[in-house]
C-alpha cells in the first residue's frame, strides 16, 4: 500500500525508494517562459530534463530503462561514481532556426538532462553494461549473490 497515491499514473512511494538521489526541481514547469513581445520561447530546462526512468530488479540484476527518442548513443553518457552511484546524462540540441522558418508549434524537448541514482551494496559496479535500441536506452548492473550466513549448531551439554 502506497502512503502517497499515484498521480498520473506514477508509482511512487516516497519511503520505497531509498536508493534514489533526491530531485528537488523533479517534475517541476519549466516548460516556456513568456516574453513581453508575447511569444513563447522554450527554455533550455524542458520535457526532457524530466526524463522518466524505469528501475527493476531481478534475481541477476539491476535494470534501468529510459525512454530517449531520437537521440543517438554518441549523445548519452553513462557513467559510475563512487559511493556506487549511476550517471545518466546527455543533450538533444535544438533544431536550426532559419531566417524564413515560421513555427506554428513547439513541443519537442530540447536541452540536458542528468539522473543519478544510488545503487545498493550488491551491485556489480565493475561491470556495467548498456544499450541503445530505437530510442530506449538500458543499463544492466548484475548483482553479487548474497552469501548466507553460516549457521553452526552448537551442542548443548547438561
Amino acid at each position: 500500500m502506497s502512503l502517497i497515491p499515484s498521480i498520473f499514473g506514477q508509482r511512487t512511494n516516497a519511503f520505497s525508494d531509498p536508493f534514489q538521489v533526491w530531485d528537488p526541481f523533479q517534475g517541476f514547469p519549466f516548460n516556456t517562459l513568456s516574453t513581453s513581445g508575447g511569444s513563447n520561447v522554450s527554455n533550455e530546462i524542458s520535457q526532457l530534463a524530466n526524463t522518466r526512468i524505469d528501475w527493476k530488479e531481478t534475481p541477476e540484476a539491476h535494470v534501468f530503462k529510459a525512454d530517449l527518442p531520437g537521440l543517438k548513443k554518441e549523445e548519452v553518457k553513462v557513467e559510475v561514481e563512487e559511493g556506487r552511484v549511476l550517471q545518466i546524462s546527455g543533450e538533444r540540441t535544438r533544431e536550426q532556426e532559419e531566417k524564413n522558418d515560421k513555427w506554428h508549434r513547439v513541443e519537442r524537448g530540447s536541452g540536458k538532462f542528468l539522473r543519478r541514482f544510488r545503487l545498493p551494496e550488491n551491485a556489480k559496479m565493475d561491470q556495467v553494461k548498456a544499450a541503445m535500441d530505437n530510442g530506449v536506452l538500458t543499463v544492466t548492473i548484475p548483482k553479487e549473490e548474497v552469501k548466507k550466513p553460516e549457521v553452526k549448531a552448537i551442542q548443548i551439554s547438561g
